[in-house]
């Protein structure tokens, strides 16, 4: 047996995903497809797709359903959208939100980097819609690096989000071989610029078992802490396709719930760690 069929064989039982089924679920899934919009529910095979969708949620993600970067971890569909912008996403988008009567909406996007504000502009337009669509209705953005540019950052920021996060995605040292162009320290400025703009609140997300080391993840909560975020997402690496990258290891509950304990009593005022917990998993009690 080759080593990464011993690491299959030991999965633990907690990693089992249920298969997405329910009349909720198939539901989502016919209003997205008639609206041709995009979730990353599907395009990053979320494992919480069954939970979410089956009590009629979801993670929209805007600009297409092409990525401009290759990480190594992820399943969302890599090329070149060729400037192509879709401006009355934001209206469909919008009416969708209405449709399922949601309370909270995660949106988040592919990076854009044929763009020259990143997206920015069609993010703002997209937040700015959906509020006043759904004036009830509280938003988390999960938003790229916008190759740190302070500028497009505040563009989504002045549109009104309650929250705006970006993820680390993985500690210092493995952030070249995991991300595709992205650089922690241009994580970190983004994570900065939202701190400093002040009424909203900045959160991040990291996964393990790529190969890092416990005491990388705590430099890593410090960077963080340090440049003002305040919440903090911890889950298990699944390796989505034989061709991304392999899990090194499966992290046991006992050290997801250490990490959570470290990270409240380094001051973030919400830490979600567990195997399953990924960027949007209870995203409406961090507003």
């Amino acid at each position: 047996m080759d080593s990464k069929s011993e690491l299959m064989a030991r999965k633990p039982e907690w990693l089992k995903i249920s298969l997405p089924q329910g009349k909720q679920y198939l539901d989502v899934k016919e209003i997205i497809a008639r609206k041709q919009l995009h979730t990353i529910c599907v395009s990053g095979k979320c494992p919480n797709l069954a939970e979410c969708w089956g009590r009629g949620t979801a993670t929209f993600m805007i600009l297409g359903d092409v990525c401009t970067r290759a990480c190594r971890f992820c399943n969302v569909k890599t090329g070149s959208p060729q400037g192509i912008v879709d401006w009355d996403e934001p209206d469909r988008l919008a009416e969708t939100i209405e449709g399922m009567k949601l309370r909270h909406v995660v949106l988040t996007s592919v990076d854009r980097d044929d763009l020259p504000d990143g997206g920015a502009a069609l993010w703002s337009k997209t937040v700015q819609r959906v509020k006043e669509r759904n004036p009830g209705v509280t938003i988390e953005t999960l938003i790229p690096d916008f190759n740190g540019v302070a500028e497009h950052i505040n563009l989504v920021i002045d549109s009104g989000p309650n929250i705006v996060s970006h993820n680390m995605e993985t500690v210092r040292r493995l952030t070249p071989k995991v991300r595709s162009r992205a650089k922690y320290e241009v994580s970190l400025k983004t994570i900065e610029v939202v701190a400093k703009h002040g009424g909203v609140k900045a959160k991040s997300g990291i996964m393990v078992g790529l190969g890092e080391t416990p005491e990388e993840i705590i430099e890593t909560m410090d960077d963080l802490r340090n440049v003002g975020c305040k919440i903090l997402t911890i889950g298990q690496y699944l390796q989505p396709t034989r061709k991304h990258l392999t899990v090194k290891d499966y992290v046991s509950l006992e050290q997801f719930q250490e990490y959570r304990r470290i990270g409240l009593e380094k001051g973030f005022q919400f830490v979600e760690s567990g195997p399953l917990v990924r960027s949007s998993y209870h995203a409406e009690k961090h507003v």
